[in-house]
C-alpha cells in the first residue's frame, strides 16, 4: 500500500479482506480494488468489503491469479464493470460486489461462526499443549536501554481504530509519559501524531525506513525454529546500516510486544489498535488467535484497551484555558481591594507611570 497513489487500481490477493486493510486502501484513495481471491470466504463475517463499499470504491472479486503476471507497477489497465483488461491483452473476469451480494455473503458467514469458534477452541488447546511455557515460564527478554520497570507502556499496532485511540489518549500521554512501544507499522502511526517511538518491535515488513531511522531501539521478532529464516526482518535492518536485537519467541509480534513489556516490569500495558473483539481475533487467522488468547491470559489485568482507558482517564493536568480562568478568578478580589484602598491606588499609579516610561524608551529606540 505504500506504493499506491490516488486513482490507482489496487490488485491484491487477500482472502477475508479485513477492516484494517480496507481502511488503508480507502486512505490511499484508490479508484478500485481487484481481489484475486474471494474477499469473503464465508469463514466469518469480515467487514473489509463493507468499508470499501461505504467509501464508494468498487470491488471486483475472485478474478484469479493471472493478473499478477500481466500487471506492473505504474502500468495501465482498464476497469470496466466485471472485467479488468491489461495492456498486453490479458482480460480478467470477476464478480462486481453489490450491496445485495455483500449482505447475503455476510449473513452466510455469520451462520458459520459456531464452526469457526470450534476450530478456535481446538487450535488453542493444541497451542497450549505445545507452548505451555508461554503461560508459566519466565521469558528471556533482550537487554534494552529503555527502562520499562514500574512505568506505563503504550503498545501501538496499526490496527482497527488506531487513529481514534491515539486521539482519545491525548491527556493520558501528557500525564503519564508512557514508554512508546510500536509494533511494525505502529511506529509510523506514532510519527503521524508527532510522537517518537522508544522501541520498535516486529518482523519489520510494514514499517517505513523513516520510522526505523527515528532513533528508536529496534527489536526484530525472531521465530524459534533454528534455521536461517528465524529472523527475516534482520536483513532489512542491516541493509539500512542500523543495529537491532533479535527476540526469538512464539506467537505474533503483537503478542511478543505485550509479553516483553510484562516481563520487563511494566506497571500497566495500554493497547492501541490491538485485537480485542471476536471479529478482530478471527481477522488474525486461526494460527494467530491462539497465541493472542494465551498472551492475554498471562498478562491478565495489567493489560487495558486504549478506548476503555480514555473513557476513564479524565486527565489530572488542567488545560491552559482552565488555568487562566483560575488565575483570573483569584486575582479579581485582589484587584478590587487594591483599587479601593489609597495604597492600592498609589501602587497602580506607580505601575502606570513605569509602564509609560518603559514604552516611550523602547519606542524611541
Amino acid at each position: 500500500t505504500r506504493r499506491l497513489a490516488p486513482g490507482d487500481i489496487a490488485l491484491l490477493s487477500h482472502s477475508d479482506l479485513d477492516t484494517t486493510a480496507a481502511r488503508t486502501l480507502v486512505e490511499c484513495r484508490v479508484a478500485a480494488v481487484v481481489n484475486a481471491v474471494p474477499s469473503i470466504s464465508g469463514r466469518y463475517p469480515n467487514r473489509g468489503p463493507e468499508v470499501l463499499m461505504h467509501a464508494g470504491i468498487p470491488l471486483l472479486d475472485a478474478v484469479g491469479m493471472e493478473g499478477f503476471e500481466a500487471a506492473t507497477d505504474s502500468g495501465m489497465a482498464l476497469f470496466d464493470g466485471e472485467t479488468l483488461e491489461f495492456e498486453d491483452g490479458t482480460c480478467l473476469q470477476g464478480t462486481l460486489m453489490t450491496p445485495e451480494m455483500l449482505s447475503e455473503q455476510i449473513e452466510a458467514a455469520r451462520a458459520n461462526l459456531s464452526v469457526e469458534l470450534d476450530h478456535f477452541a481446538r487450535n488453542t488447546l493444541a497451542y497450549l499443549d505445545n507452548e505451555k511455557g508461554l503461560l508459566f515460564d519466565s521469558i528471556d527478554v533482550p537487554q534494552l536501554k529503555t527502562k520499562f520497570a514500574g512505568r506505563h507502556v503504550l503498545i501501538v499496532v496499526r490496527g482497527e481504530g488506531y487513529k481514534q485511540d491515539l486521539a482519545l489518549l491525548h491527556n493520558y500521554l501528557l500525564d503519564s509519559r508512557p514508554v512508546l512501544l510500536a509494533v511494525d507499522g505502529g511506529a509510523d502511526a506514532l510519527l503521524e501524531v508527532r510522537l517518537k517511538p522508544d522501541v520498535i518491535l516486529g518482523d519489520m515488513d510494514s514499517v517505513s525506513d523513516a520510522a526505523l531511522r527515528s532513533g528508536a531501539e529496534l527489536v526484530v521478532h525472531g521465530y524459534p525454529n533454528g534455521d536461517a529464516r528465524g529472523a527475516p526482518g534482520l536483513e532489512r535492518i542491516e541493509k539500512l546500516g542500523l543495529k537491532a536485537t533479535v527476540f526469538p519467541s512464539p506467537g505474533t509480534s503483537e503478542d511478543v510486544a505485550m509479553l516483553m513489556a510484562d516481563e520487563m516490569g511494566a506497571a500497566l500495558i495500554v493497547a492501541v489498535g490491538t485485537h480485542f473483539s471476536l471479529e478482530e481475533f478471527l481477522d488474525k487467522g486461526r494460527e494467530g488467535m491462539a497465541s493472542t488468547f494465551l498472551t492475554r491470559l498471562r498478562i491478565g489485568s495489567k493489560l487495558v484497551d486504549a478506548k476503555g482507558l480514555a473513557r476513564l482517564w479524565t486527565g489530572q493536568r488542567p488545560r491552559f484555558r482552565e488555568l487562566t480562568f483560575i488565575v483570573f478568578a483569584a486575582a479579581t478580589p485582589i484587584i478590587a481591594v487594591l483599587s479601593l484602598s489609597q495604597s492600592g491606588q498609589n501602587l497602580i499609579e506607580t505601575v502606570r507611570v513605569w509602564f509609560s516610561l518603559w514604552m516611550r524608551r523602547h519606542l524611541h529606540l
